[in-house]
């Protein structure tokens, strides 16, 4: 019995050739039937998505604008806050989401300024230059208006004088000599214009009423009117130097010297209730010889009064 064997083998390339052809028949001509019924079901599902969106377009507003400055300026516009109007188109809920986002003031838009130059500046605004966080299927396609006026300045800091601010009255005869601040200048911050012109800045009102000593006051606020300057330094103390009204009164003493008597001339200077008080006998009056010999008047308070009271111009008078 004579057998033959087909010595016929197939190219790697026609392989793939007969592959591709029978996947291409598989997919597009066999089981026609099935392939037409999820297609139409597809077709249907799309057909209903899309039908259940409705295109609208709608104007947001007012909607705050957000400028983004360098951190070195600061506006000082008359009206820092600006607000802007949307034109939106798209999906109308979701537009309708959003009117309720401006309703909320959720919604806000931002423009970057941070390459801008100190002074007057003229700002444009449109879609390109304006971000705001819209929703898939919505865009805004105008900004009204379309340009703003801003002004900005750089922002510096300086060292300003602390002036003390009181409330209330001292007692009748009693003065206030002096304030001491510490720290006597704090350091604030704000735009150049405001920093420049500023003098001085207000302590909070102390109340002073009825004092007739030295009164020490601490951690006392600072009164910034101008909410454009920013206190670095917020509270000082404060010392206040209160006496009694000064007067003076003069006294002519006698004293009796190797049996003279010569009298010594000089004046008490002091608060009223203090000297009005006083009378020669409450003094010790003597008159001394000096390094060279010559006769020197010497006036010696009580001990109480040693720091209260102030000798002028004591002289011998023959």
């Amino acid at each position: 019995m004579l057998f033959s064997f087909s010595t016929e083998r197939l190219t790697e390339k026609e392989q793939r050739r007969m592959f591709w052809r029978r996947l291409v028949r598989r997919v597009f001509l066999e089981d026609w039937g099935t392939k037409l019924i999820a297609l139409g079901i597809a077709f249907a599902l799309w057909l209903g998505i899309s039908g259940l969106r409705t295109n609208s377009s709608f104007t947001l507003k007012p909607v705050p604008l957000i400028i983004q400055l360098p951190n070195d300026m600061e506006i000082t516009s008359n009206n820092p806050t600006q607000e802007i109007s949307l034109l939106v188109t798209g999906d109308k809920k979701q537009i309708e989401q959003l009117i309720a986002q401006v309703n909320a003031r959720d919604l806000i838009a931002s423009i970057d300024l941070t390459d801008i130059k100190s002074g007057d500046n003229i700002v444009q605004l449109s879609p390109d230059t304006v971000s705001v966080v819209l929703p898939n299927g919505v865009k805004f396609v105008k900004v009204e208006p379309s340009k703003i006026s801003v002004k900005v300045e750089k922002l510096i800091e300086k060292d300003i004088p602390v002036k003390v601010e009181t409330g209330g009255n001292l007692p009748d005869g009693f003065e206030l000599l002096s304030t001491n601040v510490v720290p006597a200048k704090v350091r604030v911050r704000g735009a150049e214009s405001f920093v420049k012109s500023l003098d001085s800045i207000s302590t909070e009102k102390i109340n002073i009423d009825g004092l007739k000593d030295n009164y020490f006051a601490k951690q006392v606020g600072l009164n910034v009117i101008n909410p454009r300057i920013t206190p670095l330094d917020t509270l000082v103390d404060v010392q206040f130097r209160i006496q009694e009204k000064q007067i003076e009164k003069p006294f002519l003493v006698p004293v009796k010297v190797e049996n003279v008597t010569k009298k010594v001339s000089f004046t008490l200077a002091g608060g009223r209730s203090i000297i009005e008080k006083i009378q020669p006998e409450n003094l010790k009056v003597e008159i001394t010889k000096g390094e060279k010999g010559e006769e020197v008047p010497t006036i010696t308070l009580p001990d109480d009064l040693q720091d209260k009271i102030e000798i002028k111009k004591p002289k011998i008078v023959h």
